[in-house]
C-alpha cells in the first residue's frame, strides 16, 4: 500500500498535471485569472516558480485570503492523490484513516543516552562552539550581513538566557525523518529531550541515529518489527499500554538497526496508531525529504498522518523547516536593505546587467515598499517543482492548522551545505560562490543547531500569539542565510555564483 499520483486518461501518473491542478484549485476562489493561467501552462517544468509566487501573491491581501489559498491547495490534494494497496485498487487519500494497519502496531524500543544533558546554548559554527557572548557577537554579525531576520536573533538570545528550557520538560518531540541531515534530533538528545523517532527501515540510517542516542542525554523511542528485545525494567516510557516497550538492554546495536523503522509513505494507518498510543504532550516535527516525486508522496503521506493524528490528538503541537529557497512575503525592512544594496551595487554588476538585457543581477524588489510586505523569490530552479509542492503543503499545513487553533513552530531554515544539496554539481558551486553576493550557506552542524533552538523557543516561550497575518508568522524568526536582503534576485545571480564557486566546489568534491 503506497501514496500515488492520480492516473490520467492515457494511464501516466503526471506530477506535472498533479501540481497545475493543485495550485489552480488553490487560487481559484480568491484569484481567478491566476487559476486559470495556472491550469493552462504548457510547460510546467520551466515556468511553476511564478504560478507558486501568484500563491503567495494572491494571499496577501487579507488574511482570509491567504489561509483560503492553503485551505483549497490542501483540499486539492486530498480530492487527488491515491492510496494503491498490493493488489491494485485505489481510493482516494481521504479514505486512508479508514484503512487498516498492514502489520499491526509494532513493537517499541526505548535508547537510553549515557552522557550528562547540556546546560547551555552552543552552537557550533565555522570550527568554534558559540556561546554565551560569542554566541550574542554572531548573531549580531549576522544581523548586519542580512542573513538572519533581527526576530531570529532575539528568539536565539532567549533561549540562551533560559537553559533549562533546552531539555523540553514535559514534552516530547516526534521527528518524522528521524535521520534527516538538518532535522533536530543530535541537538534535542544532547539536551536531555525526549524523542520518538520515525524513519525508513534502514539498517545504515537506524545505526547512525541509535549511535546518536547513546551518545545523547534525552531518550530516544522508536518502532521496531519483531518481539521487542530482552532488557531490565524500562525506565518510565512515553508510550500507552497498545505498544509493548522495552529498553534497548543488551540487544547488539545492529540487530536493532535492521528491525527499526517504519515507511511513512506505505503504511500510514500504522504509523498514526503507533503513535497515537503515545502519552503527551507531543510535538509532531516533519523532517522528511525524498528526491523528484517521491518528496510529494511522502509529504503528502506525512501530513495524511498529521491529519489522523490531530484528530486523536487534539492538543498536538505542528513543528515543520521551512526552506529558503521558495516565495515569501517579507518584511518591509528586509526590503529596503536589499534596495540600498541595489543603489550601492559595483559598476560591473549594471554592466552586466545591461549587457544579459535584465536577465543578470536583476533587482530583488522593484522599490522601497512602504508599510507592506515585499515578495521574495528565491526558487532554484534545479530543484524543480515537485520540491516546491512538497514544501508548499508543509507551509499550507501550518497556515490552516494555527487558523484553527492548533499550536505551530514553522521557521525559515539557511541554506545548507547537505548532502542532497551538493551532490548537484550545480548547486553545491552556487553555494560556494555565494557569500560574494551575500548569501551565507550553512554547515549541517550549524544549521541542526540553530533550528532546534528555535523549536525550542516556540515550544517554551509563551509566544503563541497568531500574528494579523499567515505571512507575518512565517516571516518572524526567519534565519535565510541573506536570502530576503541581497540586492539581486536569487536566480540572476546564483549562475555567476556558480561559475565563481566552481573551483573551490570541485576542490571539496576531490576530497
Amino acid at each position: 500500500m503506497g501514496v500515488e499520483f492520480p492516473e490520467s486518461p492515457d494511464g501516466r501518473r503526471s506530477t506535472s498535471a498533479l501540481g497545475r491542478t493543485v495550485v489552480a484549485d488553490a487560487l481559484r476562489p480568491v484569484d481567478p485569472p491566476g487559476a486559470a493561467a495556472a491550469e493552462h501552462e504548457s510547460d510546467w517544468r520551466r515556468h511553476y516558480p511564478r504560478h507558486f509566487r501568484r500563491l503567495i501573491e494572491a494571499g496577501l491581501p487579507s488574511p482570509d485570503a491567504a489561509v483560503s489559498v492553503a485551505r483549497e491547495g490542501l483540499g486539492s490534494l486530498y480530492r487527488q492523490m491515491r492510496v494503491v494497496d498490493d493488489a491494485g485498487g485505489e481510493t482516494g487519500l481521504d479514505e486512508i484513516e479508514k484503512r487498516p494497519s498492514a502489520g499491526g502496531v509494532p513493537a517499541t524500543v526505548t535508547v537510553a543516552g549515557t552522557a550528562e544533558p547540556q546546560r547551555e546554548l552552543v552552537i557550533p559554527y565555522r570550527g568554534q562552539q558559540l556561546r554565551g557572548d560569542a554566541l550574542s557577537r554572531q548573531l549580531d554579525a549576522w544581523i548586519a550581513g542580512g542573513k538572519i531576520e533581527p526576530s531570529c536573533a532575539e528568539s536565539i538570545r532567549t533561549v540562551a538566557a533560559h537553559p533549562e528550557w533546552l531539555a523540553l520538560p514535559g514534552q516530547t518531540v516526534i521527528t518524522l525523518g528521524a535521520g534527516a541531515e538538518v532535522g533536530p534530533l543530535s541537538a534535542l538528545l544532547s539536551w536531555g529531550v525526549n524523542v520518538i523517532g520515525v524513519d525508513l527501515p534502514n539498517a545504515a540510517l537506524w545505526q547512525r541515529v541509535l549511535e546518536v542516542a547513546s551518545r545523547g542525554a534525552g531518550t530516544l523511542t522508536i518502532p521496531v518489527t519483531g518481539d521487542p528485545p530482552a532488557a531490565p525494567p524500562a525506565p518510565p516510557s512515553t508510550s500507552g499500554s497498545s505498544a509493548p516497550v522495552a529498553t534497548a538492554g543488551s540487544a547488539a546495536p545492529a540487530d536493532l538497526a535492521a528491525r527499526a523503522g517504519l515507511d511513512l509513505a506505505a503504511d500510514i494507518p500504522t504509523v498514526a496508531d503507533w503513535l497515537a498510543g503515545m502519552e503527551g504532550p507531543l510535538v509532531l516535527g516533519n523532517y522528511v525529504y525524498a528526491d523528484g516525486a517521491n518528496n510529494v508522496r511522502v509529504a503528502t503521506a506525512v501530513d495524511a498522518l498529521t491529519v489522523s493524528l490531530q484528530a486523536a490528538r487534539p492538543d498536538l503541537t505542528l513543528a515543520f523547516l521551512a526552506t529558503p529557497t521558495d516565495v515569501f512575503a517579507v518584511p518591509p525592512e528586509a526590503v529596503a536593505e536589499s534596495c540600498r544594496r541595489y543603489a550601492d551595487r559595483p559598476l560591473a554588476a549594471k554592466l552586466a546587467l545591461t549587457a544579459s538585457a535584465g536577465r543578470m543581477f536583476s533587482q530583488a524588489y522593484p522599490s522601497t515598499p512602504g508599510d507592506g510586505p515585499g515578495i521574495n523569490d528565491s526558487f532554484i530552479a534545479q530543484q524543480g517543482p515537485n520540491y516546491a509542492l512538497a514544501k508548499r503543503l508543509q507551509r499550507w499545513r501550518a497556515t490552516v492548522a494555527r487558523h484553527d487553533g492548533a499550536k505551530v513552530s514553522l521557521n525559515v531554515a539557511p541554506p545548507t551545505k547537505t548532502r542532497s544539496v551538493t551532490k548537484n554539481r550545480a548547486l553545491a558551486a552556487a553555494y560556494e560562490g555565494a557569500p560574494r553576493f551575500g548569501v551565507e550557506a550553512f554547515a549541517p552542524a550549524t544549521t541542526r543547531t540553530l533550528m532546534a533552538a528555535l523549536l525550542v523557543y516556540d515550544l517554551c516561550s509563551g509566544d503563541t500569539a497568531v500574528r494579523p497575518h499567515p505571512w507575518q508568522d512565517e516571516a518572524h524568526s526567519a534565519a535565510h542565510g541573506g536570502l530576503w536582503r541581497i540586492p539581486y534576485t536569487p536566480r540572476s545571480a546564483l549562475p555567476v555564483a556558480a561559475l565563481l564557486g566552481y573551483p573551490s566546489s570541485r576542490r571539496r568534491s576531490e576530497r
